[in-house]
């Protein structure tokens, strides 16, 4: 099986580099200002143009009004949005027909139960991605850098496509393969130096890392 590979949180051309040499399906952009990854809608249409034809470009927003939105695509033309706030399934739908973009809707997780959510979306959202719930205190809704139990996605309907987030980096790659077997892995601050920061060397660590992990579980 074939696994999709998305780098967020891109700000520079060194780091948009590394991650298209590696090999990365996606690219990610954070529209969200609280974010140490936040970048220019005009900036990340600059550093999109580096990925077309070689990864999707993912535009990743946090109840953003229609405004703001309308400037995202605009600016920096994504292939897909990813809604990582609390966007109900008609707010998926209507930003699917007023774009005409695949919607990846996020959710985040700390037990067995909040899978269940996912419910309403199934047939709406065009993928998902789950995240580990934000530690007390935090204003970001991801990209804090921890991990969830990865075993309770085992119980999910072999159907479901989705990208595994949340704490993932060079170390523990292999066992977020081993344990959830997802068909999509989203790493941000597991590639960072510093909050915000992607480095391109860690990049490189990661993608040898994921090679190396299936590697193993070939043999």
């Amino acid at each position: 099986m074939a696994l999709d590979i998305k780098i967020c949180g891109l700000k520079t051309d060194a780091a948009m580099a590394a991650a298209l040499a590696g090999g990365a399906s996606h690219v990610g952009f954070i529209f969200f200002a609280k974010s140490p990854r936040y970048i220019d809608p005009a900036d990340a249409g600059r550093l999109r143009e580096a990925a077309r034809g070689k990864a999707l470009a993912v535009a990743v927003t946090v109840d953003a009004t229609n405004t703001f939105l309308e400037e995202i695509v605009a600016k920096s033309q994504p292939d897909m949005l990813q809604l990582h706030g609390s966007e109900t399934p008609e707010r998926v739908a209507e930003l699917k027909a007023r774009y005409g973009l695949p919607v990846m809707k996020v959710f985040s997780i700390s037990e067995p139960a909040d899978i269940e959510r996912i419910k309403p979306f199934v047939g709406v959202a065009d993928r998902f991605m789950f995240d580990a719930k934000p530690p007390k205190g935090s204003v970001l809704p991801g990209g804090n850098g921890v991990a969830f139990d990865w075993r309770i996605l085992a119980g999910l309907d072999a159907g479901v496509d989705y990208m595994l987030s949340g704490g993932v980096n060079a170390a523990n790659i292999g066992d977020a393969l081993r344990l959830a077997n997802p068909p999509g892995i989203d790493v941000s601050s597991g590639v960072e130096s510093a909050p915000g920061v992607k480095d391109p060397a860690l990049i490189e660590q990661f993608f040898r890392a994921v090679r190396a992990a299936r590697d193993d579980r070939a043999a």
